[in-house]
């Protein structure tokens, strides 16, 4: 079952990934670069999707973007083929709920807006746990559940539609799948509420 909902929902990207970045306006590019401005040594972003992160990461990092739709993947190819980055990055077809990485392999693990699409959020965190470095860092820009219950009630009943749609989840509890994946939360910054927040987490190792 979970197999076949990772293939509907990789279809549906790649199905949008020509218009993702038109649709793509709710997470602000100053909050990226603020998640961003910090990430150092050998760096991994799951769920790269069409690259919009790219622009913004410091000079002096070796990127690795992975992602399961081959269409996000080719626009984010686009992207780094007309950006001239300062920066080696990689670019890789893979699963963020099982990665190809060896154990404690990246500084940094780095995902925007992905737990509202992995068919299993706490598989997916616990995986970002495992490839990241004992002494890395964990840095997210998720959207999640509102903790306001009317609001949150809301969330409930659109996210059929949301997720037939392009596959994405507006009522995660990311919070509580990060710690079902035993990790912990360093830093938590609300952006928009408690609907949009920056996360900086450890791995529990």
């Amino acid at each position: 079952m979970e197999k076949n909902l990772t293939e509907k929902i990789k279809n549906r990207y790649n199905w949008v990934s020509s218009i993702y970045d038109s649709m793509d306006k709710m997470i602000k590019e100053s909050w990226r670069a603020d998640l961003l401005k910090k990430v150092k040594g050998n760096v991994l972003e799951v769920g790269v999707g069409t690259g919009a992160n790219l622009p913004l990461y410091p000079d002096n990092i070796h990127l690795t973007g992975v992602d399961f739709s081959l269409g996000m993947l080719k626009q984010a190819r686009e992207k780094v083929n007309s950006l001239a980055l300062p920066y080696p990055i990689t670019l890789i077809e893979m699963d963020a709920q099982q990665m190809d990485f060896p154990d404690n392999t990246f500084d940094n693990v780095v995902a925007t807006c992905v737990y509202c699409s992995v068919p299993d959020p706490v598989q997916g965190l616990k995986e970002m746990g495992r490839v990241c470095k004992p002494d890395g860092k964990i840095i997210l820009l998720e959207h999640m559940r509102s903790e306001n219950e009317v609001i949150g009630k809301m969330m409930d009943i659109l996210n059929p539609i949301t997720v037939n749609m392009w596959g994405a989840n507006i009522n995660r509890k990311t919070l509580d799948n990060i710690n079902q994946a035993g990790l912990m939360i360093e830093r938590k910054e609300d952006l928009l509420y408690s609907i949009v927040r920056k996360l900086v987490v450890k791995p529990n190792k």
